[in-house]
C-alpha cells in the first residue's frame, strides 16, 4: 500500500471537500467511501498531473496524495500545495515506521504522521483536529437558533429533539451554521457538500434545502436570500 498525504486548507469553515490522488483503485475507493460517510465530498484522480489540474480549478480543503503516482511525482505535488497554500496542513500516512521516514515526511511539509495499518476513525479524528487548529476557535459543538449540531457524532438536535438527516442535509446545515448568519451561495454549497460529478444546473441544492427545512420544523431557521443564496438565522 502506497504512502498518502493529507492536506487541509485553512479557508472557509464547515464541511470539508477532498481530492484523492491515488493510482490504486481499491485504496482510492475505500478512502473516498470513508470520507463521504463523514460528510466530506471526495473527488478521485489517479496521477499527479490531474491532481495539479483539479487543484487549479476546484476549492479543496483536503488533499489525499499518494507519493508514488504516475506523472508529476507526489513529492512535487505536495511542494506545490505547500507553496501555493501556506496555511495547508499535512498528515502523512505511510507504511514506513522508521524515524528517518518520519523525518523525510515532515521535511516535505507534513504536520502529522500516521503509520499503517490504522483505524479509519483515528484518521478522521486527526483530520478534524487539524481542521479545528486552522480555524478561529471553532467550537466542537455548534448551537444557534435552538439547533445543536455535533460534527463529530454527526448528530443534530432542535429543542432537545433528535433530527435524523441524510449526509447531504447534514453537510448543508454544517456549512450554513458555520457561516454565522452570513449568506451562503448555492455555488458554495455545491462546492462544499458535493463532489465534481454533481451537475451545477440541477435543482439538487434547492431540493436538499427544502427537505432540510421540513426536518428542522417551524419556525424556519434557513432563509432564502433572493439572488444570493441561503442564510441560517434562528427566531428572534
Amino acid at each position: 500500500m502506497s504512502d498518502v498525504l493529507y492536506c487541509i486548507h485553512d479557508r472557509k469553515r464547515g464541511t470539508m471537500r477532498a481530492l484523492i490522488v491515488e493510482d490504486e483503485p481499491f485504496l482510492a475507493e475505500a478512502i473516498q467511501t470513508g470520507l463521504r460517510r463523514e460528510t466530506i465530498a471526495a473527488d478521485v484522480v489517479n496521477d499527479g498531473d490531474s491532481a495539479l489540474e483539479h487543484l487549479a480549478v476546484n476549492d479543496y480543503d483536503v488533499v489525499v496524495l499518494d507519493r508514488d503516482i504516475p506523472g508529476t511525482h507526489g513529492d512535487d505535488v505536495c511542494a506545490h500545495i505547500v507553496a501555493a497554500y501556506p496555511s495547508c496542513r499535512v498528515i502523512m500516512l505511510t507504511a514506513a515506521r522508521t524515524l528517518g521516514d518520519k523525518v523525510a515526511g515532515f521535511e516535505l511539509g507534513a504536520d502529522d504522521y500516521l503509520a499503517k495499518p490504522f483505524d479509519f476513525p483515528e484518521l478522521v479524528m486527526r483530520l478534524r483536529a487539524l481542521e479545528r487548529r486552522t480555524q478561529a476557535a471553532r467550537p466542537p459543538v455548534i448551537e444557534a437558533g435552538g439547533v445543536r449540531l455535533d460534527p463529530f457524532r454527526r448528530e443534530v438536535y432542535r429543542g432537545g429533539r433528535f433530527i435524523r438527516l441524510s449526509r447531504k442535509e447534514f453537510a448543508v446545515l454544517d456549512v450554513l451554521m458555520n457561516a454565522a448568519g452570513g449568506v451562503v451561495s448555492a455555488e458554495t454549497l455545491l462546492e462544499k457538500a458535493w463532489d465534481a460529478n454533481a451537475d451545477p444546473f440541477t435543482n439538487t441544492i434547492r431540493v436538499t434545502v427544502s427537505n432540510l427545512r421540513k426536518r428542522l420544523g417551524e419556525p424556519a431557521v434557513i432563509h432564502t436570500v433572493p439572488g444570493a443564496g441561503y442564510r441560517f438565522e434562528g427566531p428572534a
